[in-house]
């Protein structure tokens, strides 16, 4: 009897792990990491410190790459580079808040530029002297993902340049208003 169990027990247990394999596979890489992220949040702007290993089950292979291994993806590649749409960029990875499209400029470097992040500890500054070259990384502020780097040629009013990786934002347009 405790035999027959198991084996119903056993074939039950794959038939719900063939259909939450189907249904995972419908969901977009973005909404996926955001469903099975317990990390992921757009209103707690907390310090968050998770290991690698478990960032890497919960990120696509992309986003970890450029997020946690500090990859930078090619120019004029990236999904965000030339969006000139009212909205706020937050991070991939945990949701933080970090941009707002009206402190973004025209940048010719390939990736999405901004003059000054969301608010002053959105983002944190390391420096970067990788490739013989003098750099300042720019990572989010919650979760410590690397974002790109921050340059001083950008425009008024601050004259930086926040060159950012499209892989690790996460754009949210702003709705329009009937009218507008």
């Amino acid at each position: 009897m405790q035999l027959k169990s198991f084996a119903i027990l056993a074939i039950l247990s794959s038939c719900t792990v063939e259909n939450n394999e189907a249904k995972t596979k419908m969901i977009p890489n973005s909404e996926m990491e955001k469903t099975h992220n317990p990390y992921y949040s757009r209103t707690d702007t907390s310090r968050i410190q998770v290991p690698d290993s478990i960032w890497k089950n919960i990120l696509s292979p992309e986003v970890y790459h450029i997020a946690r291994e500090k990859g930078t993806e090619s120019r004029f590649t990236g999904t965000l580079w030339k969006v000139d749409r009212l909205g706020t960029y937050y991070c991939k990875p945990c949701g933080n808040p970090l941009f707002k499209s009206d402190a973004k400029f025209a940048s010719t470097c390939g990736w999405p530029s901004f003059f000054e992040p969301i608010r002053r500890n959105s983002v944190i500054y390391l420096p970067d002297n990788s490739y013989g070259m003098e750099r300042t990384e720019v990572q989010c502020g919650r979760c410590s993902a690397h974002l790109g780097h921050i340059f001083p040629d950008g425009p008024p009013p601050t004259g930086n340049r926040f060159c950012m990786n499209s892989i690790v934002l996460e754009f949210d347009p702003d709705l329009l208003i009937e009218g507008d």
